[in-house]
């Protein structure tokens, strides 16, 4: 809400008349009342995003109307206006909900300056107001951490503790386990709640432009910054940052990240000067960060400042006592999103889900019943529903191809992403593949890039390249 429209009401003319023209010049809607049963009259009818009234007025008494304000029109501002500046005045109206007090004579910039005041504070109300709706959202209509099992509730005791302080939090676990559904709990419980949550995921922007996501870059700092942006840090300062697959993030852009951890200030890229920043920071990885600190692909430095309290979220085969609740939430969900008919899981379709491996976790669950309840014609859920299920076993005890290996592996990683916000799949795709069989065959050829060169069959100049490119870190030959 900004404050357009405003309720004058003074028994004085001249008063109305100045009060009348200064803020008409500012652009602000006017309504003039010559008494108290006048602009209770009109409050009734119209909605005031301001109330300028006088504490001494024939019919009704100022104090009387605001009272009748704040009864009837909760969400108007007040501001008095009274001759008599006495203790008793001022202490009527602020008791009784007044925004603000003036007494007569009074400066035009005094009230301009209550009214930017309330510009301000009505700026606040709404991110309040849309922030509630968005916390529930979050965790009443849709998006709530679901699970009783022991895992589940060692890890809500975990939040619980951390929540109201500062300390850094690293949640880890399998892709699909909500580690950011955990990382918002610990959000919305914390002093930060009415500031800003901005998620980044590492892994899908490409390493080039995730400095400048991050960070910001000034107009010009490279080829297509026509203008300054602010960068993730700015926009959630006051608030928290979710770095989710921090794993996927490049060893020179770790050192920049460490940096700003311990100045709690940023450089724009391409700027000179620095920003503080006052950021609560929430890292998520569904790799081992342990063995990539072993194997010099994550900096032991910048792990140890992420891993001050460690959420570790158990995948969904461990907590198999979930899975029925989770399932039932997933259909309540699905009827009212999609206007599904489908009332219930029968109890031999849970036993069928209960016995998958859930190699996607609660990504694949949620995924599945969504389908299943779209093209079943019955109002039950039954195993018929779920003919996937037993094809995706009997493949698991089997040995796959790589073909197949590497195609179920990118379904379920697509499958947790967004692809209407993807403009450069292909490229992630690519680099994801090639770094790790680049890595494998220096590992193999003890670092002989001349080797690892003509093993996959490219020029070794190629190879340097994308050696770089990738940020690939070739170990000395011994």
């Amino acid at each position: 809400m900004s404050i357009r429209r405003i309720l004058v009401a003074d028994d004085e003319e001249s008063i109305r008349w100045v009060l009348s023209k200064s803020l008409k010049k500012q652009g602000f809607s006017i309504d003039l009342a010559e008494d108290g049963l006048e602009a209770r009259q009109l409050s009734r009818k119209n909605h005031y995003d301001l109330a300028v009234i006088d504490i001494k007025m024939p019919g009704l008494q100022g104090i009387e109307l605001l009272q009748t304000l704040q009864k009837e029109s909760p969400k108007t501002l007040v501001v008095v206006m009274t001759a008599e500046s006495t203790m008793e005045n001022t202490i009527a109206a602020m008791k009784n909900g007044a925004y603000d007090y003036l007494t007569k004579p009074f400066d035009l910039d005094a009230l301009d300056a209550i009214i930017i005041k309330a510009q301000k504070a009505a700026a606040v109300s709404d991110q309040l107001g849309q922030l509630r709706e968005e916390v529930q959202d979050q965790y009443r209509f849709g998006r709530t951490i679901i699970g009783n099992s022991q895992a589940m509730q060692e890890v809500y005791k975990i939040v619980g503790r951390v929540a109201a302080s500062d300390v850094t939090v690293l949640v880890t676990g399998e892709s699909g386990t909500g580690k950011e559904l955990i990382a918002r709990a610990v959000h919305y419980n914390s002093p930060r709640l009415g500031k800003p949550f901005i998620a980044i995921n590492c892994a899908a922007i490409p390493r080039e432009l995730l400095e400048s996501e991050l960070f910001g870059h000034e107009k010009g700092a490279f080829t297509g910054a026509t203008e300054r942006k602010a960068g993730k840090f700015e926009q959630a300062n006051g608030g928290t940052l979710f770095l989710d697959e921090i794993g996927d993030m490049a060893l020179e852009l770790q050192a920049k990240l460490l940096r700003v951890l311990q100045e709690k200030e940023i450089t724009r890229t391409g700027g000179s000067g620095t920003l503080q920043i006052d950021v609560r920071i929430i890292a998520a990885s569904n790799q081992n960060l342990h063995e990539m600190v072993h194997d010099k692909t994550f900096r032991e430095d910048l792990f140890y400042r992420l891993n001050v309290v460690p959420i570790s979220l158990p995948p969904l085969r461990e907590r198999i006592e979930d899975i029925e609740d989770l399932a039932e939430f997933f259909l309540h969900r699905a009827t009212q999103e999609m206007g599904v008919n489908v009332s219930e899981l029968s109890k031999e379709a849970i036993t069928l889900l209960k016995q998958h491996s859930w190699p996607g976790n609660i990504r694949e669950l949620e995924n599945l019943i969504k389908r299943a309840s779209l093209l079943t014609p019955n109002h039950v859920l039954l195993p018929s529903d779920f003919p996937e299920m037993g094809i995706t076993d009997e493949r698991e005890n089997r040995e796959d191809s790589l073909e197949v290996l590497v195609a179920r592996k990118l379904q379920n990683s697509l499958a947790q992403m967004n692809l209407q916000e993807l403009d450069n799949l292909y490229e992630m795709v690519l680099h994801q593949v090639e770094r790790p069989l680049i890595n494998i065959i220096l590992e193999q050829t003890r670092s002989n890039q001349v080797r690892t060169a003509e093993i996959l069959g490219i020029n070794r100049n190629t190879l340097r390249k994308k050696i770089n490119t990738l940020g690939i870190i070739v170990k000395r030959r011994e």
